[in-house]
């Protein structure tokens, strides 16, 4: 820390970064508003829903297996997440741990309780969607 000056002058990068990203932001969306044209219609008011016209009423009921395959999603995001670490410290975990293959064997237990999760959503024909017959 600088005596010569207070402390909250450390804080000045700061504050010019978030007043030019303010201000770069603000600057772009008042220039497409005041530049870009305006050309309303019907096609572009209407509700865009991944490029299909959308069609009946908005509350529906999905099919268990949309949030089947979403919870699948969630569990190999979050192995990616656990292994990401493990792999960075992995040459040293024998020294960490005191044991050689201490750090593999734990990712082969943790392996295997992501293979069984897999092959019982295999097994229930949650990954099978061209056997799906719901309304989506």
């Amino acid at each position: 820390m600088n005596p010569t000056h207070p402390y909250v002058w450390n804080y000045l990068p700061l504050a010019l970064q978030l007043l030019v990203a303010i201000g770069l932001a603000g600057g772009m969306v008042g220039a497409s508003f005041f530049i870009g044209k305006k050309r309303p219609s019907k096609v572009k008011a209407g509700a865009y829903e991944c490029g299909m016209d959308p069609v009946g009423d908005a509350r529906g009921r999905f099919s268990v297996r949309f949030y089947m395959v979403a919870m699948l999603f969630i569990l190999f995001d979050v192995e990616a997440v656990f292994m990401l670490p493990w792999a960075t410290v992995f040459r040293q975990l024998p020294a960490l741990t005191g044991s050689k293959f201490f750090g593999f064997n734990e990712m082969i237990v943790y392996l295997g309780f992501v293979a069984v999760g897999l092959f019982y959503v295999w097994k229930k024909g949650v990954l099978d969607w061209g056997n799906d017959k719901a309304d989506l």
